[in-house]
């Protein structure tokens, strides 16, 4: 398994909130993403765009690979054509290092 796809022991690798300037250069970085909620429901979020059913889910799947080697799960609102993918983490009540990983991580999996 390649050390990206390694699940990670969050015991061993803590989080912590990103400030809002932190949030606000790595979303500068990100195609696509915004801000969503705010207080302890703050996340990024993006909706991508597929042709049909079988593509979103195709996307879907490999999302969940990869989000469970990170061993950070995404809220999704999965329909026919797109997916809406939400980012937080919950045990530091915001936006944390992780939520941008794996944002780079799920753009590249449409970037193929």
């Amino acid at each position: 398994m390649t050390t990206m796809l390694k699940k990670k022991d969050w015991s061993k690798l803590p989080r912590r909130a990103l400030t809002a300037t932190e949030v606000v250069a790595n979303l500068a970085k990100l195609e696509g993403w915004s801000l969503s909620g705010d207080g302890a429901n703050v996340a990024i979020e993006k909706t991508y765009h597929f042709a049909n059913y079988y593509e979103t889910i195709s996307f879907v799947n490999a999302l969940a690979f990869i989000a469970n080697a990170q061993d950070h799960h995404p809220d999704l609102s999965v329909h026919y054509n797109r997916c809406v993918v939400r980012l937080n983490t919950h045990d530091v009540h915001g936006i944390s290092g992780t939520d941008f990983e794996c944002a780079t991580q799920f753009d590249a999996l449409v970037a193929l």
